[in-house]
């Protein structure tokens, strides 16, 4: 397999993203084929990591997927390229609890047996960098801490303090980056702004961020330390190719597929298994396309951030007319976080499409976490009983509407509740679901759509 490499932090907020999409066009503008990789459900940084390499940024998540797709995922996404850096979430070892490693970085390090280079924010500290790094390297002997990366040092004598003290702990130190607001990431409520939004600011932004790296890192220690990964153990690569003997091959099925700065969430794999199995994917924009594009047999309404354009969503009234028309008509349609917001009767006040009979609006507080679903309602992508893992992430609140079923029941700590709601041919809820390891949710979508496509047109 190829070189591999892991960005962590001790904390969220070190510079794991700043760090990790340096790196990853520095390397890039270097001549090597880096493939980037996200551990955890994030969506907003892989948009980063697909500027910085030129292909898709994915996930490797190890409670969404199960730990036994994790080689397999970076095997699948690593095709063709010379080195794998994987970019960390939160801290090293925090995961979905406090007693486990379950979903955590330093899990997905193990699972690849790759080094774990360990971004720390030194700005308010000297000597007791060295106690941080110590703990980082000693709390998992089955870890290896291959270096350490110093970011926001304030001056020559800080980093000499800083490099005294890590001396003591024998980890070598392979990058010192100084405090630079020019080089920060817009953030809001959820975090990074999504690439999508600010792409030609993202690539002056990257320009930097590689510009730094490749003058304040030492890249070929890093290259080294990645090439000295061990060879994984033989296994195959995960494939989106369905099961023929269980999927019957589909033609001629278009899936319309939202997109665009208000839609940008999406796991790469989900929309490669809607493509393996004969769904040609058509993308469209709610916030400036009128027409749903034509000959469609679902609608996939994916996570993002609606809230931020209700404005345009809402005076786009043209589309908003086809898709709850679309939804009268029976056809499927599978919506997610931003995708639930879309389809309410309005969000903060302004008309949307009612399609689900409830009212959104944003709050104060953050709904977050990993959970365990099972669908309530019967649903052809989403049959009643069948269970998937996924998660939550966010501020919005949707009043209980009437007249829909309730789409999940909910697990998470040993409470339960039920969430989302399913309304004829639609599957609407907050919970962000990841298909590698239950393709089948894929399959039925294109079987439905092409069902949904071959019916006799009901008038709206």
């Amino acid at each position: 397999m190829t070189g591999r490499l892991v960005i962590a932090g001790t904390h969220s907020g070190a510079g794991k993203t700043t760090v990790a999409s340096g790196l990853m066009a520095a390397l890039s503008r270097a001549g090597q084929r880096v493939a980037p990789f996200k551990v955890g459900p994030d969506f907003i940084d892989p948009s980063y990591h697909r500027l910085a390499c030129g292909r898709p940024g994915r996930n490797l998540d190890a409670f969404l997927s199960g730990p036994e797709l994790i080689a397999p995922l970076v095997r699948h996404g690593a095709a063709g390229a010379d080195l794998v850096v994987v970019e960390g979430v939160m801290g090293l070892f925090d995961g979905a609890s406090g007693s486990g490693e379950l979903a955590s970085t330093a899990q997905v390090a193990k699972l690849l047996d790759a080094p774990v280079v360990l971004v720390v924010d030194a700005s308010a500290m000297a000597r007791s960098v060295a106690a941080i790094v110590h703990g980082f390297a000693t709390f998992d002997p089955t870890l290896r801490i291959g270096g350490v990366v110093l970011n926001r040092v304030a001056s020559d004598w800080h980093e000499e303090l800083l490099r005294e003290a890590i001396a003591a702990t024998g980890v070598p130190i392979v990058g010192v980056l100084r405090r630079d607001a020019d080089l920060a990431v817009p953030e809001r409520h959820l975090g990074l702004v999504p690439a999508v939004e600010r792409e030609a600011h993202a690539r002056r932004t990257l320009d930097g961020l590689a510009a730094a790296v490749a003058a304040e890192a030492d890249l070929e220690a890093l290259l080294a330390l990645a090439r000295s990964a061990p060879p994984l153990e033989a296994g195959d690569a995960w494939s989106p190719a369905p099961d023929e003997t269980v999927l019957a091959p589909v033609r001629d099925v278009r899936i319309a597929v939202a997109s665009g700065p208000a839609f940008s969430f999406r796991y790469e794999e989900n929309h490669e298994l809607l493509a393996a199995a004969g769904a040609e994917l058509v993308p469209f924009d709610p916030l400036v396309d009128e027409e749903l594009p034509a000959r469609c047999g679902a609608l996939l309404l994916a996570g993002g951030f609606p809230e931020v354009f209700g404005a345009e969503l809402s005076e786009n009234w043209a589309l908003r007319a086809e898709v709850a028309a679309f939804a009268r008509r029976g056809r499927p349609i599978l919506a997610e976080c931003g995708g639930l917001l879309y389809l309410s009767t309005e969000l903060d006040g302004r008309p949307m499409c009612d399609v689900v009979p409830a009212r959104a609006r944003m709050g104060e507080r953050l709904t977050l976490g990993y959970r365990s679903a099972a669908a309530v309602a019967e649903h052809p992508v989403w049959p009643a009983g069948s269970t998937v893992r996924g998660h939550e992430f966010h501020y919005s609140l949707l009043d209980p509407p009437a007249g829909a079923a309730p789409a999940w029941t909910l697990s998470a700590r040993g409470s339960a509740r039920s969430e989302g709601h399913v309304v004829g041919g639609v599957h609407a809820s907050y919970l962000h679901t990841h298909w590698a390891a239950t393709p089948a949710v894929a399959w039925r979508l294109v079987a439905a759509a092409a069902a949904a496509a071959q019916a006799p047109e009901v008038p709206a």
